[in-house]
This record gives structure tokens, C-alpha cells and sequence, in this order.
């Protein structure tokens, strides 16, 4: 049975939460990590305060991207209850990811209850204020001292916990974005579903260039013909058509949302037609120019949704919804928020409950 080793450093300072919290600058006071090697597989389990880390400069992750992290939220309910949407879901996506990075899986039920235990010792951090979140980022990397393209025979795993605030501070902002065409983020059969450093890093330009023109987010298109919607910045995306709600298809170049697929079902609920497929950039300005494109919008673990205002390509301007957030997508964004919050009822079992009691 894993034994988790507590190293507990006791907080001399009632936690103080600025009044902005913005978006992973805080950490809190501890983190869990374990390791990984061939003849012990995962061990050395311990909840223990942060520190940086010391590392070889051989490190394969830090030469060849062997590296994938996860991104989910706890919360605080209006009852007082601290509870985690959809945990599951996103570490079982992170042992898809260690499968296609050539990583040793997690055993995911022992994390997950490892996960409860570093959320129940750092409850004190969790915001409360509208739209704030605990934030969790699990993360695993190849360290051994190789210079050479092979994958690592041991591995670091860390989960470490960051207060955040509301992702719109300003209110529900529908988001301008640029339809690139000029440079591709994945390709099929490459790594695109799976959440690791490289996919991060293929965005990064493609982005820098479209905020300098004025735009918050890139729409991907696919990485062979070009002709084919498949992102919008670090997140899904949905496209309201006249009658129909469409949302591109799983091709392996698409990371499998955990907020996509809570938004499928909910439009399942709903008695709506929700299909994943491709949807071509012709399609898409056709529906505008007809008047049948009634709304876009993102979905991930961040944002929850973002409505989109505006899409630009190759300097076609398309307003979306008189740029204004489209009824569906404040819909789906309060659904989802007071299924969080404990407001509305958890119908297909996404809430896990933290207990407050500390198994120290």
C-alpha cells in the first residue's frame, strides 16, 4: 500500500489573499511529489513545502520536451464544502498523455486521493470571491542525465496548487480572435491530444503575433490542409450554426476537453443537435455571410467558456452575436459554474468532495 510521507511546515501568518489574484502567480504553502524508476516504480510519496527544484543540466526533459502537466480547479461551495470538478477525468487524460509521451502511467486513484489530502492541508488558500478557484496543476517530467533522444527511465510527478481569480475580472468579455493560416500548432497522428510542453511551445508565436495585432486568442486550423477549425488558443471551440451546434471532431490533433465534453452532455440534456465534426473555414464563412452563424465559442478548464466577438481571417472581419456573448454561452457558463459551486445539482456525478479532515 503507498504510504504518503508528511513534511508539514506550520504557517506562522494568517493566509492574505490580495483582492486580484489574476492567474498563476500565487502558490501555496506545500505540494505533493513522488518519483519513478524502473525498479522501485512510483515511490518516495510525500506532502512537503514548496522548493525549488535541483536538477542536471542533462535533464531529458529540459533537452527533448519529455514533459506533460494537467490543469483542473477546487472550489469552494456555498455550503463551506471543498470540492474538485471532474478530477477523474483530467488524470486519466494525463495518463493518455504519459502513453504518447513514452512516461510510466500514474496509478490515478491513489493520486487522486493523495490530491484530497494536499487540497485538505491547504483549504485556508481557496478563494472565495465570484468566479475564484483553487487551481491544480499536476505536472510529470524525465529527469535523467542523458544526452541523448530516449526516453527517461525516471521521472518526477508534482502537483502543486495556485489561487486564482475570475478569469474575466471585468465581467463576461466576448474575445476577438485571428484565424491562423500561417503557421500550424499539430498535426494527426502527431501529439496535439496530448497536454504536453511542445504542443505549448508550437503556440507561442502564432499568439505573441496575433495579441500584437489586437487579438486575445489564435483559431487553429488543421496541420495538413489547412482548410479545417480546430482550436481557439489553449481551448475547444463550438460553432452555433442555424440548426445545429457543432464542435470539431476528435482527429488527434485536438486535445480532448474535460470543460468540451461537460458542455457536450449538457447540450445533450438540453435535447440540442450537438455533432463533432469537421468544420471547414469555407463552411464558416459561408454560415456568416448567410446570416446562419449565430455564435462561437471556446470551452477549457481556465475559462470555462469564452464567447467570442469577433474572427478574423486573412483580413476578413467577421462580428459574432453584435459582438455580445451569445445566450447559449452565458447558459452553459452559469450551468457549469453552479454545478461547482454546489448551487445546481450534480447530475452526472462530476463533483468530488475533499474531506476537511487532514490524515496527517
Amino acid at each position: 500500500m503507498n504510504q504518503i510521507t508528511y513534511h508539514i511546515k506550520p504557517r506562522l501568518t494568517k493566509i492574505e489573499l490580495p483582492s486580484k489574484l489574476g492567474f498563476g502567480t500565487i502558490f501555496t504553502d506545500h505540494i505533493f511529489e513522488m518519483d519513478y524508476n524502473p525498479l522501485d516504480g512510483w515511490h518516495n510519496f510525500a506532502i512537503k513545502p514548496v522548493e525549488n527544484l535541483s536538477v542536471h543540466p542533462a535533464a531529458v526533459f529540459l533537452h527533448y520536451g519529455q514533459s506533460i502537466f494537467e490543469g483542473l480547479k477546487a472550489f469552494r461551495t456555498n455550503s463551506g464544502e471543498v470540492v474538485l470538478f471532474r478530477p477523474e477525468t483530467h488524470l486519466k487524460r494525463m495518463n493518455n498523455s504519459a502513453r504518447r509521451i513514452c512516461m510510466p502511467e500514474i496509478d490515478d486513484a491513489f493520486v487522486l486521493e493523495a490530491l484530497k489530502e494536499l487540497i485538505s492541508i491547504e483549504q485556508d488558500w481557496i478563494p472565495t470571491g465570484i468566479g475564484e478557484s483553487l487551481y491544480i496543476r499536476p505536472i510529470m517530467f524525465g529527469n535523467d542525465e542523458l544526452l541523448g533522444v530516449h526516453p527517461s527511465k525516471s521521472y518526477k510527478f508534482i502537483i502543486m496548487l495556485s489561487p486564482v481569480g475570475a478569469y474575466y475580472p471585468e465581467g463576461f468579455k466576448p474575445v476577438k480572435i485571428l484565424m491562423q493560416n500561417d503557421y500550424v500548432r499539430a498535426v494527426r497522428k502527431g501529439i496535439g491530444e496530448a497536454k504536453t510542453a511542445g504542443n505549448y511551445s508550437a503556440s507561442l508565436l502564432a499568439t505573441e503575433i496575433a495579441n500584437k495585432l489586437g487579438y486575445t486568442q489564435v483559431l487553429w486550423l488543421d496541420g495538413v490542409e489547412q482548410k479545417y477549425l480546430e482550436e481557439v488558443g489553449t481551448m475547444n471551440i463550438f460553432v452555433e450554426f442555424e440548426d445545429e451546434i457543432a464542435t470539431p471532431k476528435l482527429t488527434g490533433s485536438i486535445l480532448p476537453g474535460v470543460t468540451r465534453a461537460s458542455v457536450i452532455q449538457l447540450l445533450k440534456d438540453k435535447g440540442l443537435p450537438i455533432t463533432e465534426r469537421l468544420i471547414s473555414t469555407d463552411e464558416f464563412i459561408k454560415a456568416y455571410e448567410n446570416g446562419k452563424l449565430k455564435g462561437v465559442f471556446g470551452t477549457g478548464t481556465a475559462a470555462i467558456i469564452s464567447p467570442v466577438a469577433e474572427v478574423t481571417f486573412k483580413e476578413k472581419k467577421m462580428i459574432i452575436n453584435n459582438g455580445e456573448a451569445g445566450k447559449l454561452a452565458v447558459e452553459l457558463f452559469n450551468e457549469i459554474t453552479e454545478i461547482q459551486k454546489g448551487i445546481a445539482q450534480d447530475k452526472h456525478g462530476w463533483i468530488a468532495k475533499v474531506p476537511h479532515e487532514v490524515a496527517v
